[in-house]
């Protein structure tokens, strides 16, 4: 069975309609909901950046039953691993145990507000591994004091834990993340449909653990309208992860993809309203082997009619081809 989730991306709609979103979200009958955490957006016309840890805080209390999910954290830079690790404990007994916190390397994009640098990516893996130890220390109760190669944690702990510490994720793209993913991490996270991927984090120690992929889709009755859309916002989405975690502005990524063209987007997103489209574009992660799938409705404007067809229509047809 594949479960079929619902992403509030920040990058394209303020904080009270991310927060109406997942409510509808919840409504329509999504199975899970992830969030981004950005300080930019990918392209000027997204438009928007809320601090995605006030959202979700709103998110649980709106909500009910839909479980949350970043999708993902950095805690390397712009975040101490500690700070993360009090935000998701808290986050996790404002929503009475749906919270998940996934983790990733990051994007210079976000990272680089603070002032400290983008590292090289094999630093920035040593990173994230020390991250998460920090975190996971936190979670089990007692004082914290690391000095490590890049952290440093003086007599820290968390006042207020769940009785369950949420799950953790690690985002994976290539054999040394998906390494880290299948020692350290209880889920692995992807936004490409690479059986090799998992096949990787299964070697590591990831086998019998979730795996939650993520896919763009551009829904509109117009199917030209949704194509302009989708290559006005979400053209940068094929630069592939290697791009887009160097890139340090939107205006990076308008020139990287300015000769992107409306049928390379159209493509490699499923644009219009034919729901067997959208079938056949979620196809590749579950053959893959993804248990969780991620939907993101391109266009802030869009999400209520999205929805609305989704509850009618989408989610229907997905779960007869998926279970």
């Amino acid at each position: 069975m594949v479960q079929i989730g619902y992403t509030m991306m920040t990058e394209q709609a303020g904080p009270r309609d991310l927060v109406d979103h997942l409510v509808r979200a919840e409504d329509a009958g999504f199975d899970f909901s992830v969030t981004s955490d950005h300080y930019f957006p990918w392209l000027r016309s997204q438009g928007h950046a809320p601090y995605a840890w006030s959202v979700l805080g709103a998110a649980a209390q709106a909500t009910s039953r839909i479980p949350l999910m970043t999708y993902v954290t950095c805690p390397l830079v712009r975040y101490h691993p500690a700070v993360v690790a009090q935000k998701a404990a808290t986050m996790q007994l404002l929503s009475e145990g749906r919270f998940r916190l996934g983790l990733g390397a990051g994007e210079n994009l976000n990272e680089h507000v603070v002032g400290g640098g983008w590292p090289p990516v094999d630093v920035r893996h040593e990173m994230l591994e020390e991250a998460v130890r920090i975190i996971r220390a936190l979670f089990e109760g007692g004082h914290v004091t690391h000095h490590g190669q890049h952290y440093d944690v003086e007599s820290a702990k968390l006042w207020d834990l769940p009785d369950q510490a949420p799950p953790i994720g690690l985002a994976v793209s290539g054999e040394q993340s998906c390494k880290l993913a299948g020692e350290l991490a209880d889920l692995v996270i992807a936004t490409e449909p690479k059986a090799g991927l998992l096949d990787a984090f299964d070697r590591h120690g990831g086998a019998g653990k979730p795996r939650v992929g993520q896919l763009p889709v551009c829904y509109d009755t117009d199917r030209d309208a949704a194509i302009k859309r989708a290559h006005s916002q979400f053209r940068w989405f094929g630069l592939g992860w290697k791009v887009n975690a160097e890139l340090p502005h939107p205006d990076s990524f308008e020139s990287a993809t300015q000769f992107v063209t409306e049928d390379d987007v159209s493509s490699s997103i499923p644009c219009g309203d034919d729901p067997e489209a959208f079938v056949e574009a979620v196809r590749p992660y579950a053959e893959a082997g993804f248990e969780e799938i991620a939907l993101v409705q391109i266009g802030g404007d869009t999400q209520p009619e999205f929805l609305d067809w989704s509850a009618k229509t989408l989610l229907p047809s997905l779960r007869e081809a998926f279970g």
